[in-house]
């Protein structure tokens, strides 16, 4: 009787998570990747960011190396221009690295499109 009764409640169990075992808790639909053209946007907006920031850099180098050279600290006010230099030669060169890669990504998607 005891090996019945185990054997029922088993099945039982098994028949229960029968249909709690195909669902999952969450779905994503999957993403979608973007089109050429704005692979091609998106890489040109990255390089006018990187100059952007460059730029940037660069004018609060020269800035702080000015109020320097006026407070007469020469060495401070060269040690920020330089920094502020190679700062904005960075940003500029990370952008444009990063702009160039999603253009040429976006230019391949356009001639797989085309073929």
């Amino acid at each position: 009787m005891k090996i019945k009764s185990v054997v029922v409640a088993l099945l039982l169990g098994l028949v229960l998570a029968m249909p709690m075992q195909g669902k999952s808790s969450s779905t994503h639909p999957p993403k979608k990747s973007r089109s050429a053209g704005g692979e091609i946007a998106s890489g040109s907006g990255d390089i006018g960011k990187g100059a952007a920031k460059g730029a940037g850099n660069l004018a609060v180098g020269a800035g702080k190396g000015a109020v320097d050279l006026a407070t007469l600290h020469p060495i401070d006010a060269a040690a920020s221009v330089g920094k502020g230099g190679v700062s904005a030669g960075k940003n500029v060169a990370v952008g444009t690295t990063k702009g160039t890669a999603k253009i040429v990504t976006g230019v391949g998607k356009g001639i797989k499109h085309v073929f």
